[in-house]
């Protein structure tokens, strides 16, 4: 196997929403039917809805199901490119015949088709009912432009062309996006990351439970998940098909739906900023930003925003944004606030504060400044910062007994909010809190950790988390990433840097951005650690790849310094109360 074909099949096993490649079996596929033909009657099956395929540049054929609008056409189109089977994922043991999943998606045709769409749901190479090889991602920015321009050209077609999706689907509409094809007219996006190499391995440190179990529990071979395992460098692998690197040529205006405790929040935000403030001519200045306190799946623990889902804060606003764009309804929607953001505030199951509540913004980040806490003396944290000549503390960090997971921006296990206090007790486990507030602090923008530690080997990692702790000591989890600290400088070659033993160095640990009010009567804490698993890979301290295992894992003496000359800090971006009203 050529050195680009395994780098493709690492490059689909790393991205977690990725359907697990086969190539045996993608290449077992029967040829695409040569002609379009009626769908298998379906419960309440749109009429007119069929099977229908097309040829991509390289000879492959995808198959879509067609749905029509009842009447005569040509009608503009809303796309989708799905890896998760276009007929619908069925489950022999919970449902035999995929009755469910036909009547979610024929609910969602309908959803389009009753208002004036033809909806196309398709199977990328390799999956489903289409043929060739499948490598997650790596073909959609090509196949995406022939799929628009194909779709363009259909008698049923008016020439106007949306693409829509979440997730895989998300990240499909937004790679066909890049290639610009001309009649891609507008897209929906939801929950799409910025940068696959970031989101695979945030800080440097591989996402263990979301992509390595994951994959292997969809049955990718040993070989491609060992291959993952060793591609937290940056290389042009990741970036050929990056929205970082190809963004740029992007030129329609995108809804971009994303989840304060979803998986590609900090995606979601960055892409809607890039392409508001900075994009290519017809995108710049056309975005749209929803973001809600929901994540990838229904959130866990003893928090909960009614309501607040991702259709009961989007509602309508998709149709809205394809009736303006592809049909030229001036219904309004671009006369109204780009930004619509969550203010997350207390959401005890029985006792959901008020203050949670939607707020409109000309951009994002809203106008904020950054106000720094420093940790120190006595577990305190405090707007003041250290005075001291020296302060620090110490830990010791052993691999073989990591901090255990509990909530946060997962996938495929628990996800939100859940309670720190779970993590219990932990000479491993820093845990600083400000004294109770007299005020709301309220913060929305991006949320970083400035932390100077130092270890006793080559390498290590540390883990920030941000926590909302309640009256009645709950210890809601807000955000939290690691650094893995010999990628401290960067991700190429080049700057990988080992640490010196016992000097402490800065770290700037990037938590993604959030919108949360800490209430009156709450305290805000910083939690601190070098560990956090299953969620993230658990580095042995050794210096080399985890994946490599030739060293022997050490326990490391991790420290945190907190003095004048070293002011760890947690950055929030505190909004004044008159840009929250």
């Amino acid at each position: 196997m050529n050195h680009w074909r395994k780098l493709a099949l690492a490059s689909a096993a790393a991205l977690i929403v990725a359907g697990g490649a086969d190539p045996a079996a993608a290449q077992r596929r029967p040829p695409a039917a040569a002609q379009a033909q009626k769908l298998a009657p379906w419960p309440g099956l749109p009429p007119g809805a069929s099977e229908e395929y097309m040829t991509l540049r390289d000879g492959v054929r995808l198959a879509a199901n067609v749905f029509k609008p009842e009447g005569k056409g040509p009608w503009p189109v809303v796309l989708s490119r799905t890896p998760y089977i276009k007929d619908g994922r069925i489950d022999p043991e919970k449902d035999p015949n995929g009755v469910k999943n036909r009547e979610n998606l024929v609910k969602q045709a309908r959803r389009y088709t009753d208002a004036g769409y033809v909806y196309v749901l398709q199977d990328v190479r390799g999956k489903g009912r289409s043929q060739g090889f499948y490598a997650a991602f790596e073909n959609d920015i090509e196949d995406g432009y022939d799929a628009v321009e194909w779709a363009a050209a259909q008698p049923w077609s008016n020439g106007k062309v949306g693409m829509t999706g979440g997730s895989a689907l998300g990240i499909t509409a937004n790679s066909a996006a890049m290639a610009a094809p001309p009649h891609l007219k507008a897209a929906y996006v939801i929950v799409a990351p910025a940068d696959r190499l970031s989101y695979s391995y945030p800080g440097g440190v591989l996402k263990e439970k979301d992509t390595i179990g994951w994959l292997s529990q969809q049955g990718v071979p040993q070989s491609t998940l060992d291959q993952t395992r060793g591609r937290s460098l940056d290389d042009v692998g990741w970036n050929r098909v990056a929205m970082t690197t190809n963004r740029k040529y992007i030129q329609v205006p995108i809804y971009n739906v994303g989840g304060w405790y979803d998986i590609f929040n900090g995606g979601t935000v960055e892409n809607f900023e890039y392409l508001q403030n900075q994009g290519a001519k017809g995108a710049r200045g056309n975005q749209k930003l929803l973001m809600g306190p929901f994540g990838h799946g229904p959130l866990s623990g003893d928090l909960a925003y009614p309501g607040a889902d991702r259709l009961g804060l989007a509602g309508d606003q998709e149709i809205r944004w394809f009736d303006y764009w592809l049909k030229g309804q001036d219904n309004g929607i671009m006369d109204e606030p780009p930004v619509q953001y969550f203010m997350m505030a207390a959401a005890r199951k029985d006792a959901l504060s008020p203050k949670n509540r939607m707020i409109a913004s000309a951009n994002w980040p809203p106008a904020y400044r950054e106000v720094r806490y420093y940790p120190g003396e006595g577990d305190a944290l405090s707007s003041k910062a250290p005075t001291s000549a020296s302060r620090k503390v110490s830990y010791r960090f052993d691999p073989a007994d990591p901090v255990k997971t509990y909530g946060g921006a997962n996938l495929t296990f628990e996800k939100g909010p859940e309670d720190q206090r779970l993590v219990g007790q932990r000479q491993d486990y820093l845990r600083f809190q400000t004294p109770v507030l007299d005020r709301d602090v309220a913060i929305a923008g991006p949320v970083k950790v400035e932390l100077y530690a130092a270890t006793d080997g080559p390498d290590t990692d540390f883990v920030a988390k941000l926590v909302d702790v309640y009256p009645d000591g709950y210890e809601a989890l807000v955000l939290d990433a690691p650094i893995r600290t010999k990628f401290r400088n960067g991700r190429l070659p080049e700057d990988i840097r080992m640490m010196t033993p016992g000097a402490p160095e800065k770290l700037v640990i990037d938590l993604w951005p959030t919108a949360i009010t800490f209430e009156k009567g709450h305290r805000i804490a910083l939690h601190i650690t070098s560990s956090n698993a299953p969620r993230f890979e658990v580095n042995p301290n050794t210096g080399e790849p985890p994946a490599l295992g030739k060293l022997k894992p050490r326990v490391a003496t991790n420290t945190i310094y907190m003095d004048e000359a070293h002011p760890t800090a947690l950055v929030l971006p505190v909004v004044y109360p008159d840009d929250v009203r």
